[in-house]
């Protein structure tokens, strides 16, 4: 399988909630980093770690929380993907739309480390 199509069944995997799947298509010392600022942002480590500290907990705080994909770039060992987070806060009832960029680390035909970086102000002005 190409980087592209393991990041797009990545994807695939988030928007339906498919967490076995993202277990498989990810190494299992996996290394999520969010952004510094960004809401119970941290370095995860482990895939069973971002599954339950980083997807499962967004539905907690967010009624509605999404990350629309609008481009694929292959660069070798690295996959960039550039889009868009939009969600709305369960409490706030604000919502926000903020630009991002996820660079994925592949080794092995597994997601090895992902790296988040994006608009974190606009997201906090949503929480209020």
């Amino acid at each position: 399988m190409s980087n592209l199509a393991l990041i797009e069944q990545l994807y695939r995997a988030f928007k339906e909630k498919d967490y076995a799947a993202f277990r498989t298509l990810c190494a299992p010392d996996l290394e999520w980093i969010q952004n510094e600022g960004f809401p119970n942002g941290r370095t995860h480590r482990g895939v069973d770690a971002v599954v339950s500290g980083v997807f499962e907990a967004f539905g907690d705080e967010w009624s509605t929380w999404r990350f629309s994909l609008e481009e694929c770039l292959d660069a070798g060992r690295s996959v960039i993907v550039l889009g868009r987070y939009e969600g709305v806060h369960r409490k706030t009832g604000k919502s926000f739309s903020s630009a991002a960029a996820h660079v994925y680390d592949i080794e092995d035909g597994k997601v090895r480390r992902f790296r988040q970086f994006t608009d974190t102000k606009v997201i906090w002005d949503a929480r209020g």
